[in-house]
């Protein structure tokens, strides 16, 4: 118990002995640098009485290296301090209401102009977390709003802010300076890179200056301007990609409910959990505040930066690295070649010994993941299998009712993918069998209720969602795409049958348009096999997934190429199955192309299934 203590307050002695969590150069970069200066700015070169923002002054005061190339991140920060200060002071002098008729306009394009009044208020706040806070958001805005830019010209928006601010789309819309403004407020690790030091819990409370909060709603306005300009000389319409919105939220409500008793418990761990950094408690203390008011996104944000703090921290001490608490990546697998990163086998043990803790940590140990890319996987193909499962439910034209005239035969196109489809899906059962034997006989065809059965027994599998590479996560990327446009087959399929057999017994369809309907009738038994064999093939490569780290370079662009190759079909029978196509023909002649495809690349060995099949071996061996 004595040895239990004496390392409890050695924990604390480390914990309360940390003032920053940035490190020196960081730390001089953010708190120091912009303050060197000491020449004044005056705001009327900076903003016109019209409310226009001069961005030649603020490109003025971006400083190059000697090639002229890069930007000189320590010499713009400083010539920007003055700049800073003075928008600071003006926009702070304003009120409330001249603030929203001067600037919320300018900031309609972020598509979150509700979110400036509300950074003004935290701007005149005494709270510690309101700065630290508001630029969170409006960072988190800002890159989001910047990417539905960069889609005016692009076609993929890159996945980092860093990469986005170097593109040459967001330089044609708003000039090259402009972006190299930016990036020195955000976006580049050698400036303020205020968003990553906020968003990945490096900042405590009332560290960062006020003035840089200012500063980028000074420029965000600005961005505004210089759009409305290119909007109008291109005749471009900006569209706002839209918000992700979860659904099926009871399968997400797996924690206790949160009452005062559980809250008063938290402000009491606060005090004397190692876990929290002494400069952070003001956060974690509004994070007790913003829940009991109802403000969980706020809640949330806050949440997530401490509990990384809080996790670099533990990360640090159980892998015996301190020097990496500024710079930890506790996700990682391994801290290098040789040793393994400790932190989670050490968090799988409960810790704390508290009655409401301990109600946490079990619901903590039974929690799946929700959100990761395997598991959106799993329940998008779930739900295209329900959809598919409709269509024998479908009203068809009865078989008297067909003139003998207008009957179709099936093609010999059609029992070639028939041939195919019994081919594949019985090697697909040879490869499961390996595994295991309950699987026998299941893949029986045409496809049976054994089909689902199959697909509901591997979605049920654990697949392992911590460390995972880009390899893996690309090609859960086009699965998850593959899954969607099979799901809009079969949506397209069934709303194009309700209403063509509608009209056929209302008698209101042409003679063009009920041979079409029948080529469809002809069509759907074969593209319901098809769409449940994609299922399958899908669902046993997700099974199987963590193996396409075994491929070598070149083995996996041919895998990449063979999954988009598959992903361009569903993309094209989604096309050709729409209703206002209802090209029937050529859906059976991509299907037989695509199995052909299918078959030819499993002949080869080289989907995940086969070398997962390979690896058990040379374990067994």
């Amino acid at each position: 118990m004595m040895e239990e203590n004496g390392r409890f307050q050695l924990e604390m002695s480390i914990t309360d002995s940390i003032t920053t969590c940035l490190s020196p150069p960081v730390y001089d970069m953010v708190c120091r640098l912009g303050f060197d200066t000491k020449e004044s700015c005056d705001i009327n070169s900076l903003v016109s009485q019209h409310g226009e923002i001069c961005w030649k002054i603020l490109a003025e005061c971006i400083c190059y290296t000697d090639s002229g190339e890069n930007v000189d991140y320590l010499k713009s920060v400083s010539l920007l301090g003055p700049v800073c200060e003075a928008v600071h002071t003006h926009i702070y002098s304003l009120t409330k209401a001249q603030f929203e008729v001067r600037y919320t306009f300018w900031c309609q394009w972020t598509n979150f102009p509700e979110l400036f009044p509300e950074i003004f208020v935290a701007l005149k706040s005494l709270q510690p977390e309101a700065i630290p806070l508001s630029l969170m958001k409006l960072t988190s805005c800002l890159e989001r709003a910047l990417g539905n830019v960069f889609l005016l010209i692009g076609k993929e928006c890159p996945f980092l802010l860093r990469d986005l601010l170097v593109s040459k789309e967001l330089a044609e819309v708003f000039g090259q300076s402009v972006m190299n403004i930016l990036r020195v407020f955000i976006g580049s690790p050698h400036g303020l890179n205020l968003r990553n030091i906020l968003w990945h819990g490096f900042v405590s409370p009332k560290e960062i200056p006020p003035k840089y909060c200012s500063m980028l709603v000074f420029l965000t306005a600005g961005l505004g301007q210089l759009l409305k300009s290119y909007l109008q000389q291109t005749n471009f319409a900006l569209v706002h990609r839209p918000f992700v919105t979860f659904t099926n939220l009871k399968d997400l409500i797996i924690f206790p409910d949160i009452n005062d008793e559980v809250l008063s418990v938290v402000e009491e761990l606060i005090k004397k959990s190692t876990f929290v950094l002494k400069i952070m408690i003001p956060f974690w203390e509004a994070i007790v505040m913003k829940f009991r008011s109802h403000r969980y996104a706020d809640c949330i944000i806050l949440l997530l930066t401490q509990l990384e703090t809080g996790l670099r921290k533990i990360f640090t001490e159980v892998n015996k690295c301190p020097k990496r608490f500024l710079t930890a990546e506790m996700l990682a697998k391994q801290l290098n070649d040789v040793e393994i990163n400790h932190l989670p086998f050490f968090l799988g043990e409960s810790a704390m010994e508290n009655v409401s803790i301990r109600i946490l940590i079990s619901c903590a140990n039974r929690y799946c993941s929700q959100f990761h890319p395997v598991s959106q996987l799993k329940k998008k193909i779930l739900h295209c299998e329900k959809s598919i499962k409709i269509w024998p439910q479908l009203p068809l034209v009865p078989e008297e009712q067909i003139p003998e005239a207008t009957r179709l035969e099936s093609s010999s196109e059609v029992n070639d993918c028939d041939n195919l489809i019994i081919k594949i899906s019985s090697e697909l059962q040879y490869y499961m069998l390996q595994s295991d034997h309950n699987f026998n006989n299941l893949l029986d065809y045409p496809p049976t209720e054994n089909w689902s059965l199959l697909l509901h027994e591997l979605c049920s599998r654990h697949i392992r969602t911590l460390y995972c590479p880009r390899s893996v996560l690309e090609v859960l990327a086009i699965l998850q795409k593959i899954s969607v446009h099979c799901h809009l087959v079969s949506d397209q399929i069934i709303a194009t049958t309700e209403v063509r057999y509608k009209q056929w017994v209302q008698k209101t369809l042409r003679s063009r348009q009920r041979q079409n309907y029948l080529r469809m009738l002809n069509s759907i038994k074969l593209l319901s096999s098809v769409l449940q064999l994609l299922l399958l093939l899908i669902t046993m490569e997700l099974v199987s997934i963590h193996i396409v780290n075994e491929k070598n370079a070149c083995e996996y662009q041919q895998y990449l190429k063979f999954l988009k190759s598959v992903l361009q079909y569903t993309e094209n029978l989604a096309t050709y199955s729409h209703q206002e196509k209802n090209k029937w023909d050529e859906a059976i002649h991509i299907t037989h192309l695509v199995l052909v495809k299918i078959w030819a690349f499993s002949e080869k060995k080289q989907m995940l299934i086969h070398l997962a099949k390979e690896s058990s071996n040379k374990v067994i061996l």
